[in-house]
């Protein structure tokens, strides 16, 4: 692509984002020298490579070339790569050598430089005016201290940064994760979030995230990692996608954005992550999977922002304080150093005002990250874990002294995070107390050391106080639970009663029963309850970070899961609600049920069998089984496909009703058993949480009707989704490239535009009520515009600092200190030798780039959220009994030449509960930014000014019985 179009950003919709002039992306060259900066400051760079840092030059096509010169162990690193790739090679058989050989270009992103200051917002004003008094008063040590982690395990919490003890900020506490406090005990266990994505009620996204708060702060963190919108399930079998609310970047940015409200609502902090387009847990990092290098997403301009960044803009809007980057490329450029990424769409476009922090060990270069906009790195280690040595705290003191990172590039990253300190009302000492947390991420002892990743001797103290900060919580998780369980099918079946069928079905099945026809039915009513995971198995902590599948399943595995304080089992709750004296309870709590005599005689006179079976998946960074992170296919696992055809064939011979209950990370295939005749119900209760059982009962005994619908399609095989929902499981290089090539064709999007029938369609959802829809209203509140009006000029001025490099002794060791051993503190043993040089800035750094017509404020430019239409609807509940009710809102865009748009794409719904007989006006208030699309000439959002916009309304994405025009 010409130069002129890189350095605009202008991209055509069809490309990947294009190289710089030079033929690098703007961080490369950067990268290729940053090493100099931790041995040699002030000498002319050179180009000397190191494994961990991608670089533009030939040299990189040869490890060997890399271990020259450096200590042995890198050589002894790189040699066990290379055999490990060697038999993979092998192994695999698939793939060319040459392939190997060869590396992508680093770097296809434009450069977009420098990175905006903070401080523009008229909602963050207040907050960045003290955070500039603070920041002015701090030295460079204590403004590296902010910025950089102290290491992995040298603190309580999963993350820690350093304190600016003599201005009084003090170290922040950082903690997974999304369903609840990880590593701690007395927790709530919330059900996950593509559970909450399920129930569509916006009301209980944000309640969960404030009670989740509210343990936080109880047990003394000060930032949340979570909630999480990315992966946004691309790939059904994405390992992740369990974590983020659902397939649809509409429906997860509503989800984001009110959970980040919850959590902001108690003073923490929220981090919205991961930013961007890390969809698969397969070579997410580099050598996790022997590769040197992580894989790259390479997405086109217009796809990353009506999909990808789409819910990230919605919590960018909310006001979120931190966004987290992803381990992954983006067009052959690490995410945590992308400077268009972070520079341009976040901090530009966006208008983010709070700080970015990179994943655990994402960070994968110094000087590059902090130009490119990373404002916070995490845990601290650089390039490997626990080994005390940091592309930032005392390389960064170096860089900020040898002129490497501008004065006012630092700056800027400490005040976002003091400014969002103070913007949750974090220096409020009674609500937050400047002290570590009250437990322990790395031992249950009471008694323990405040950094167990230093080999140094330290006294012990208490470490866990066992503080209980589960409250009423419970009474929450419940009910997002029960209503984000998802009823599929039901033949009339359920709801069912405590004596099993009620007393009108109970006699229209016996009736119609030809095998019980004519029996006298005098006995107690008989019910078999089938699958491992209707039980407790070995208890839900069993396995580490729930890494495996065993009892039921109510979470994924990883760093999103939690220790579970309890787990209410299915089976647990059937047992308390049956009424034991009416009904016979045969329990067959394995996927391989051996029944003979007795129990043979008692399976063939079940009248309703209840099946459970699951799908499991998590974080890469640990195997169960075969499933690695990504599920390996999308069928239900441990045979449970099979135990479901079988207790159908058996269950009264063939005759009994068959209730099938689905725990997933997301979709599963249900080909092999959906038509039996006698499968009458099917429950998808998708990840619950410890409540998993009560709220389970909840629905099947009609306490709670369901009103769950899904928040992704169900196909019928992997390969309805598209080539590109396929995750790669073997590389295609040793950057292993994938190609985001069906755009913005995901889901439920390529189903409609290759008019492929799902098995169950996104949003679908069956009730024990029916809702009828009629009367659609539109209303035009503004004229369409092509564009959105002008970029408003700041609301608010960033604060202003001198810049002049700070003296060299404030980087130096303070006399008579006592260093903990791999504590990364920012100081440096000797300053003398630092001297300024010249460094090799990215072409067009010192010429600020033209600010983006999408941007001006917190979340973007504010006609971007400006009311452009509504459409109301009235919903009547016409059915039996009071449930709740999920119109939702779908738009088709008016055709225009070139402009390719999906066939319908989600852009509102509601939800609210009716008494039968009653009616509620439903309400859409759709935006600018909801009619438009990103073009990529532009570089803005584009309203469709010609032709007529169509809503559909209804209660699915296929089931839109009323139409509206604009």
């Amino acid at each position: 692509m010409a130069r002129d179009q890189s350095q605009e950003g202008l991209l055509r919709d069809s490309e990947r984002w294009s190289k710089d002039e030079a033929g690098h992306d703007s961080d490369s060259d950067i990268e290729a020298t940053e090493y100099l900066d931790r041995g040699r400051a002030g000498t002319p760079p050179k180009h000397e490579y190191d494994q961990s840092f991608p670089t533009a030059n030939k040299a990189r096509q040869s490890g060997i070339i890399r271990c020259m010169g450096r200590r042995s162990r890198c050589c002894i690193g790189f040699l066990a790569a290379f055999i490990g790739l060697w038999i993979l090679l092998s192994a695999g058989g698939a793939f060319v050598y040459k392939k190997y050989q060869e590396e992508p270009p680093y770097g296809q992103s434009p450069p977009w430089y420098p990175s905006p200051k903070g401080g523009i917002a008229k909602t963050w004003a207040a907050s960045y005016d003290k955070a500039a008094k603070m920041v002015n008063k701090m030295t460079l040590a204590e403004k590296v201290n902010v910025t950089t982690g102290t290491g992995w395990q040298m603190g309580l919490a999963v993350g820690t940064n350093g304190p600016a003890v003599h201005v009084g900020f003090p170290q922040l506490q950082l903690q997974d994760g999304p369903l609840g406090i990880r590593f701690a005990d007395n927790i709530t266990a919330f059900p996950a979030g593509v559970t909450v994505g399920a129930t569509w009620n916006r009301q209980l996204m944000y309640a969960r995230g404030r009670a989740h708060a509210i343990e936080a702060r109880q047990k003394g963190i000060n930032v949340l990692l979570g909630p999480c919108v990315g992966p946004l399930g691309r790939m059904p079998a994405g390992g992740r996608n369990w974590e983020g609310f659902g397939a649809d970047p509409y429906l997860q940015g509503v989800a984001g954005a009110e959970t980040v409200k919850g959590i902001q609502s108690e003073g923490v902090m929220a981090t919205i992550k991961h930013f961007v387009a890390n969809e698969q847990e397969h070579f997410r990092q580099p050598w996790e999977w022997t590769l040197p290098h992580a894989l790259s997403a390479n997405i086109d301009d217009r796809t990353l922002h009506e999909l990808y960044a789409w819910p990230f803009g919605d919590a960018v809007k909310a006001g979120v304080a931190s966004v987290m980057c992803s381990y992954n490329m983006v067009n052959n450029s690490y995410a945590c150093g992308n400077s268009k990424l972070l520079n341009g769409i976040l901090k530009d476009e966006m208008g983010f005002q709070g700080f970015v922090m990179s994943d655990w060990l994402a960070q994968r270069s110094g000087v590059a990250s902090a130009l490119a906009g990373l404002d916070m790195t995490m845990p601290g280690d650089g390039a490997k874990w626990a080994d005390g040595e940091s592309f930032w705290g005392p390389e960064l003191s170096r860089a900020v002294l040898n002129g490497s990172v501008p004065v006012d590039r630092l700056n800027d990253m400490v005040t976002r995070i003091v400014a969002a300190w103070y913007q949750l009302g974090q220096d409020d000492e009674t609500k937050f107390p400047r002290q570590p947390p009250n437990f322990s991420s790395w031992t249950d002892e009471r008694m323990g050391v405040l950094a167990p990743g230093s080999p140094s001797p330290q006294a012990q103290v208490v470490v866990n106080q066992f503080l209980n900060v589960q409250a009423n919580h419970s009474v929450i998780a419940r009910e997002v639970a029960a209503e984000g369980t998802v009823l599929l099918v039901n033949e009339g079946l359920l709801p069912i009663s405590r004596t099993g069928l009620d007393e009108a079905k109970l006699k229209t099945r016996r009736s119609t029963n030809a095998r019980t026809a004519g029996k006298r039915h005098t006995g107690k009513f008989s019910i078999g309850v089938f699958g491992e995971d209707a039980g407790p198995g070995k208890g839900p902590n069993h396995c580490k970070d729930r890494a495996c599948n065993q009892g039921t399943l109510a979470s994924g595995w990883g760093s999103g899961a939690v220790e579970f304080p309890y787990l209410v089992s299915p089976i647990e709750a059937l047992r308390k609600e049956f009424d034991s004296s009416k009904v016979e309870l045969h329990e067959y709590l394995t996927n391989k049920p051996s029944i003979t005599g007795k129990d043979k005689v008692a399976l063939e006179d079940l009248e309703l069998c209840i099946v459970f079976a699951n799908a499991d998946s998590g974080e890469g960074y640990v195997k169960w089984e075969d499933v690695r992170g990504d599920r390996s296919d999308l069928n239900l696992q441990k045979g449970g496909d099979d135990l479901i055809v079988d207790v159908a064939a058996k269950c009264g011979s063939g005759s009994g009703d068959v209730i099938a209950v689905i725990h997933a990370v997301g979709p599963v295939l249900m080909e092999k058993w959906i038509d039996l005749p006698n499968v009458k119900a099917v429950l998808l209760a998708n990840l619950p949480g410890q409540e998993s059982g009560n709220a389970l009962v909840d629905i099947l005994f009609g306490k709670t009707n369901p009103s769950g619908h899904l928040p992704f399609t169900i196909g019928k095989s992997l390969d309805d989704y598209g080539p590109g929902a396929k995750v790669m499981y073997l590389p295609n290089g040793v950057i292993p490239q994938q190609d985001f090539s069906e755009g913005l064709y995901i889901d439920y999007r390529y189903f409609d535009k290759e008019g492929i029938e799902p098995r169950f369609e996104f949003g679908f959802g069956l009730s024990y009520t029916n809702f009828n829809l009629s009367n659609i209203r539109v209303e035009s509140k503004k004229a369409k515009s092509a564009l959105p009006e002008a970029r408003p000029s700041p609301a608010a001025e960033p604060p202003s600092y001198s810049t002049v490099i700070p003296p060299k002794d404030e980087a130096r060791f303070p006399s008579g200190f006592r260093a903990l051993e791999k504590y990364i503190y920012p100081y440096l043993p000797a300053v003398d030798n630092i001297k300024v040089g010249h460094y090799p800035y990215p072409d067009g750094y010192d010429t600020e780039r033209p600010l983006s017509g999408a941007g001006g404020d917190e979340g973007g430019n504010p006609d971007l959220w400006a009311t452009y239409v509504t459409v109301t609807v009235d919903v009547r509940n016409d059915g039996p009994v009071a449930g709740a009710v999920v119109p939702q809102l779908y738009i088709e865009y008016p055709p225009k030449d070139e402009v390719d748009f999906p066939v319908r794409v989600l852009r509102g719904f509601d939800k609210f509960y009716l008494k039968p007989g009653e009616t509620h006006t439903a309400q859409f208030s759709l935006t600018r930014r909801d009619l438009s699309y990103w073009d990529v000439v532009e570089q803005n959002w584009v309203m469709v000014t010609e032709g007529e916009y169509k809503f559909g309304v209804g209660l699915s994405s296929r089931d839109l019985p009323l139409t509206g025009r604009w």
